[in-house]
C-alpha cells in the first residue's frame, strides 16, 4: 500500500489542487438531458449530490436516476442530498424512468435512490418495479442498481434481486473508524453483510461497491476495507476523491494524487478484484457501462 505521504497532504489542505479541478459550462446536449428529465419529473443523483462529472455525463447523454424523490431520511456528513420528511413513493415513477431511459437511448441504466427508512422495505419493491419497467422498455439494456442497506432486511433485498439486475451495487463509502461520524445511521458490518447476502441470495450476481478517500482515513486503513469487500464477494470496486459539496459538509482532509490512486488500484488488484476503477473523479456510477464492460468480473 502507498505510504500516507505519497498520495496525501499531511494536514487539511487549503486549496483545491489542479488535478482535482473539473469545470466547464453545460454543452447543448447536456441541456437536452436536463429538459427531458424535468419533463418526466425525475431526479438524478448527478444533480442532487452535486457530482463534479455532471457536465461530462449529461453531455454524453447519460445520467443516474434517483428514485423515491429527493429527500433522504439519513444525514451523512459528506452527502449533498437533502435530509427531510419524504413524500410517498410515486407509483408512476418506474414507468417514467423507463420512458426517459428509452428517450435517452441508454444501453446501460443506473438506478439509485435516497434512503427511505420510513418505508417497510426501504424502497426495495420500488427498485424492482423500476428494473422491470426498464426491461420492458429497453429489452437489450443492462441495469445496475445502487441501493441503500435496507437496514439489513434480506427479504427486501431478495425481492429486489428477483428483478434480476445485471449489477448490484452498495457503497461502503469509508473506513469503519469513520462510520460513527460520517454515516451515523449506517454500520460498516451491515454494509458488508448486504453485499455478501446479495451473492448468497442470487448466486452469480455481479456485485459492486465503492469508497471515497479524503474523509480522514489513512492509506493503511484502505487496504483492510478492500480486503473485507473482496471477502464479501464484491467483483467491482471504485475508489474516488471526496470533494466537499458545500461548506456545511465534511471538509476534505487530504487530496490524493493521481499516482496515489494508481497505488490503490494496484493494491485492489493484488487483493484479487477482477475489476477496479480508481481515480480522482471516480464515482460509483461514473462510466458504469465502460467499467462493467471492461471485463474480468467473476
Amino acid at each position: 500500500m502507498t505510504a500516507p505521504s505519497r498520495g496525501a497532504a499531511a494536514h487539511t489542505p487549503a486549496r483545491l489542487p489542479e488535478w482535482a479541478r473539473k469545470a466547464g459550462p453545460l454543452a447543448p446536449g447536456a441541456r437536452d438531458v436536463k429538459v427531458l428529465l424535468r419533463r418526466q419529473a425525475l431526479h438524478t443523483v448527478c444533480e442532487e449530490a452535486r457530482c463534479p462529472n455532471l457536465g461530462e455525463c449529461f453531455t454524453r447523454g447519460t445520467a443516474t436516476f434517483l428514485l423515491l424523490g429527493d429527500r433522504c431520511t439519513r444525514r451523512c456528513a459528506y452527502c449533498a442530498v437533502s435530509t427531510a420528511r419524504p413524500l410517498p413513493p410515486d407509483p408512476e415513477e418506474p414507468a417514467r424512468v423507463a420512458e426517459a431511459a428509452r428517450g435517452m437511448g441508454l444501453r446501460y441504466v443506473v438506478l439509485t435512490s435516497v434512503d427511505r427508512d420510513d418505508l417497510a422495505d426501504g424502497g426495495a419493491s420500488h427498485f424492482a418495479a423500476t428494473v422491470r419497467e426498464v426491461r420492458r422498455s429497453l429489452p437489450g439494456a443492462r441495469v445496475e442498481v445502487l441501493t441503500p442497506d435496507f437496514r439489513g432486511d434480506e427479504e427486501a433485498l431478495g425481492a429486489l434481486l428477483e428483478s434480476e439486475p445485471d449489477v448490484f451495487n452498495h457503497n461502503i463509502e469509508t473506513v469503519p473508524r469513520l462510520f460513527p461520524r460520517l454515516r451515523p445511521q449506517g454500520r460498516y458490518g451491515l454494509s458488508l453483510d448486504v453485499l455478501a447476502a446479495a451473492r448468497r441470495i442470487r448466486p452469480g450476481q455481479v456485485t459492486k461497491s465503492g469508497l471515497m478517500v479524503g474523509l480522514g482515513e489513512t492509506d493503511e486503513e484502505v487496504a483492510p476495507v478492500l480486503s473485507d469487500l473482496r471477502a464479501a464477494g464484491v467483483d467491482i470496486v471504485t475508489i474516488g476523491q471526496y470533494l466537499r459539496p458545500t461548506r456545511a459538509h465534511e471538509p476534505v482532509h487530504r487530496y490524493v494524487t493521481p499516482e496515489g490512486f494508481q497505488g490503490f488500484e494496484a493494491e485492489a488488484r493484488r487483493i484479487g478484484f477482477p475489476t477496479v476503477y480508481s481515480g480522482v473523479f471516480v464515482r460509483s456510477s461514473f462510466n458504469a457501462e465502460e467499467v462493467f464492460s471492461s471485463g474480468g468480473v467473476s
